[in-house]
């Protein structure tokens, strides 16, 4: 556990910098996933970096799901807020947000991004492995997922892209997790593109292929599914079902006041 304290990133840091200097070079967008270091407190984390390598935005998984407890801490509100407009195109900004692994599953997380407007939805996964039968759980296999990912892309009438990390062998060994129930063999790969209405558009990858699937976007898509359903405009009914927000920031340490 050290070591991984140790290799995770931290948002100010070199290593930060040279990842925005990539992008920056190679004139692309970046949504990056990973372990964030502070003051050696953890958090899953997502960063959103333009072509031009400036530093959009982070966020925090909300809450870490089941075991990642007890390793990653929780995030504040202003994780709520992960929705930025990116210069993708010549004409005007492309709304682009995030969201992580089984936040997916949390209705009112997703409808606030979906408020926000998103038009490409980057939805960070882990390493899945296909349903190996019985009675595991049927949500965090690679069909499942997939399932969730799909049906983010129809609620919210935006393209998702799919991702989902690689273990290799190597990785397999250094988390010692050969004949556990997760992670216990390379793979996990299942990378995809989902339009807005829900229809896969890219071609598979093997599963332990770190590769990169690509696909062309036809924004007009959006409108043609948002003509039928926008579930943040004419088919919802705000006078009768809304969302309350609380995206503060709450520190460790306030001043007081006196009366």
């Amino acid at each position: 556990m050290t070591r991984y304290i140790k290799n995770s990133l931290k948002t100010d840091s070199a290593e930060m910098r040279q990842i925005c200097a990539c992008a920056a070079e190679h004139g692309i967008a970046v949504v990056l996933g990973f372990s964030e270091n502070l003051n050696n407190s953890l958090y899953i984390a997502q960063a959103t970096i333009s072509a031009t390598g400036s530093l959009e935005m982070t966020r925090r998984k909300l809450k870490a799901t089941h075991l990642e407890r007890t390793v990653f801490g929780d995030a504040g509100g202003s994780s709520l807020n992960n929705v930025v407009g990116l210069d993708l195109a010549e004409s005007e900004k492309t709304n682009v947000g995030a969201l992580n692994c089984w936040e997916h599953i949390q209705p009112l997380l997703k409808y606030h991004t979906y408020l926000q407007n998103e038009q490409i939805h980057v939805a960070a996964w882990p390493p899945v492995d296909p349903h190996p039968g019985g009675d595991a759980l049927w949500g965090i296999s690679r069909e499942g997922c997939q399932n969730l990912s799909q049906t983010y892309a129809v609620e919210s009438a935006a393209f998702v892209l799919h991702c989902t990390a690689v273990i290799t062998q190597a990785g397999v060994d250094a988390m010692q997790t050969a004949g556990g129930p997760m992670f216990n063999r390379p793979g996990g790969g299942s990378s995809a593109v989902f339009a807005p209405d829900g229809r896969r558009l890219t071609d598979p990858l093997p599963d332990s292929e770190e590769g990169i699937v690509y696909a062309d976007l036809d924004m007009d898509l959006i409108l043609k599914s948002k003509c039928f359903v926008d579930s943040c405009g004419h088919y919802s009914r705000p006078d009768l079902l809304w969302l309350g927000v609380d995206d503060r920031e709450r520190k460790h340490r306030e001043a007081a006041v006196r009366p």
